[in-house]
C-alpha cells in the first residue's frame, strides 16, 4: 500500500498528465479524514501539501473531540489553553494526563477521543489513612499519581471517593486498581513480599457505584484466593488488577457526580497486605481493548 501511495503522489510531479493523490481537493481530504482515527491522520498528514493542510482542518479535529470540550477545558490552568486556537493543539493537550483537585486526572484516548478520568488515593477518604499502624503511603512509578496507599493490617476497611465532572454521554465502566502485597525495587529487580497479606479471601469486598442521577451498582468479590489461584496458576498476588464494579450510563453533558466506595467491615477477622492505587472510568468500549 505504501508503494502504491507514493507512485501516486509522484505521478503528479513527474509531468505526465496523470493524476495524483495531490490533485484531491482540501476538502475532500478533511470529509474522509473524519472518519479516521487521530493516529492514521497524522500519519496521512505527511503525503503531500493537501492531506497535510486538512490534517490540520478545525473541522476534522472537532470531530475527534468530546461536543463539552469548553467544559472540560475549564478544568485546566488558564494558562494551557487560553492561547491556543486551533483544534487540533487542544486535542493534543488534553490527550495527556491532565491533573485537577489535588489527585485526579482526565484524558481523552487517542485512538477514540473518549474521555477518561482518574482519581487517586490521595483524593479518597479512607477510614484509618492518618494512623501509621495501619496505613502508608508508597510513592512509585507504577501509578499514574506516583503514590499508593498500602494497608499494613486492620480490622475495618472503608475507602470512599467522588467526581464531579462533566462526562459526556454515553456508557462508562468504573474499576478499582488494586494489588495484593508490598512490591519494592531491589538491585533493579520488582519483588513482592506477602508478609502482610490476609483475610481477604474469608469475606468478599463489597464495591459500590451511586450517579447522581439515581443509579446504583454494587459487586461482592474476594480479593485473595490464594489456594485456587495457585491450582490453577493464576494468581492474584503481585501484580495490579482492576476490579470491575459495574457499567452506568450519562444521558446528558451536565455535571455528574460519581460516588464509589469500597467496604470491608467484618471485625471478626483482620484484613492486610493490599495497595490501593486508584478509581478508572472509562468509557465501556475501551475495556475490551
Amino acid at each position: 500500500m505504501g508503494a502504491s501511495l507514493s507512485s501516486l503522489t509522484e505521478s503528479n510531479n513527474a509531468g505526465d498528465g496523470g493524476r495524483g493523490l495531490g490533485d484531491i481537493p482540501e476538502s475532500c481530504v478533511a470529509c474522509v479524514f473524519m472518519h479516521l482515527t487521530p493516529p492514521e491522520i497524522c500519519n496521512l498528514a505527511r503525503l503531500n501539501r493537501a492531506f497535510r493542510g486538512a490534517a490540520s482542518s478545525d473541522s476534522v479535529w472537532e470531530s475527534k473531540l468530546p461536543g463539552n470540550y469548553p467544559s472540560i477545558l475549564e478544568f485546566l490552568p488558564p494558562e494551557s489553553y487560553q492561547n491556543i486556537s486551533k483544534k487540533k493543539d487542544i486535542f493534543a493537550i488534553l490527550s495527556r494526563s491532565v491533573f485537577f483537585d489535588d489527585g485526579k486526572a482526565m484524558w481523552l484516548n487517542r485512538l477514540t477521543g473518549g474521555v477518561c478520568v482518574s482519581v487517586s488515593a490521595k483524593a479518597m477518604t479512607i477510614t484509618g489513612i492518618d494512623d501509621r499502624r495501619y496505613w502508608s503511603w508508597i510513592n512509585t512509578e507504577e501509578s499514574r499519581f506516583q503514590i499508593v496507599a498500602y494497608l499494613q493490617q486492620m480490622w475495618w476497611v472503608e475507602v470512599n471517593g467522588s467526581l464531579n465532572f462533566p462526562l459526556p454521554a454515553g456508557m462508562y465502566s468504573l474499576s478499582f486498581r488494586l494489588h495484593l502485597g508490598r512490591f519494592s525495587r531491589r538491585l533493579g529487580r520488582r519483588i513482592c513480599n506477602y508478609e502482610q497479606t490476609h483475610g481477604w479471601e474469608i469475606k468478599p469486598v463489597r464495591f459500590e457505584i451511586t450517579i447522581s442521577d439515581g443509579q446504583r451498582l454494587s459487586r461482592d468479590c474476594f480479593l485473595d484466593e490464594y489456594e485456587k489461584d495457585e491450582a490453577n496458576w493464576n494468581s492474584k498476588r503481585g501484580v495490579w488488577i482492576d476490579y470491575h464494579v459495574g457499567d452506568f450510563s450519562i444521558s446528558s453533558l451536565d455535571m455528574v457526580e460519581v460516588r464509589f466506595s469500597m467496604k470491608q467491615i467484618d471485625c471478626t477477622h483482620s484484613k492486610g497486605g493490599l495497595c490501593v492505587d486508584s478509581v478508572s472510568i472509562i468509557p465501556t468500549e475501551m475495556r475490551a481493548q
